[in-house]
């Protein structure tokens, strides 16, 4: 008793990490730069026992240029109603993202502990906040899908919103991305997530 360790999931976690270029209004995107220096980052500081960077569990990124703190995203929304074309010219109207779900109001949301994650980054000094409201536009679109397969698939997905840096530094950023990462295997949140599932 107690001499065990810190408790971890059984299986070990692989964690498939991603973000985004540049994209109207957002020349250097702050999640494209973490996505490509977190596993050297993660690397010298070491990942916790069982986790792995990788594919499986995804892990999104994505820059909100107005935000002051990091958000942890609840759902996200059936609905693609782009304010300006994607990369590709595509600009969606209230459309349904997948039209099998049903109408643009139908949500899916994410099966991990959105509220102990946030407390304990909070614990650790960063501004956090979590937030039932992913937006409408890439950012909506690419977590309705991914909470999609994660259901289908036995997964978990969770989705992120970062600001630019020149609101939070790129080193905080760094950390903060490292950090989400060990929330996973903090043990309290770990029996937290065992019970509500």
């Amino acid at each position: 008793m107690g001499s065990e360790g810190p408790l971890a999931p059984a299986v070990a976690v692989t964690v498939h990490v991603t973000g985004f270029k540049k994209f109207h209004g957002i020349s250097e995107n702050p999640t494209e730069t973490i996505v490509s220096n977190l596993k050297e980052y993660v690397k010298k500081k070491g990942l916790p026992k069982g986790l792995t960077l990788g594919s499986c569990f995804p892990l999104h990124f994505g820059v909100n240029s107005g935000a002051t703190r990091f958000a942890v995203e609840h759902q996200a929304v059936n609905e693609a109603t782009f304010r300006c074309p994607d990369e590709l010219g595509w600009k969606p109207q209230k459309v349904p993202i997948i039209p099998a779900d049903g109408d643009i109001s139908h949500t899916r949301q994410t099966s991990l502990p959105v509220e102990e994650i946030t407390k304990a980054l909070a614990k650790m000094g960063y501004e956090v906040m979590t937030s039932d409201d992913v937006g409408r536009f890439v950012c909506n679109h690419a977590y309705y899908h991914s909470l999609q397969f994660a259901e289908q698939n036995g997964n978990k997905s969770l989705f992120v919103h970062v600001p630019l840096f020149l609101t939070i530094d790129e080193d905080t950023q760094m950390q903060f991305a490292a950090s989400l990462l060990e929330t996973y295997f903090n043990p309290q949140i770990f029996l937290s997530w065992n019970h509500l599932k």
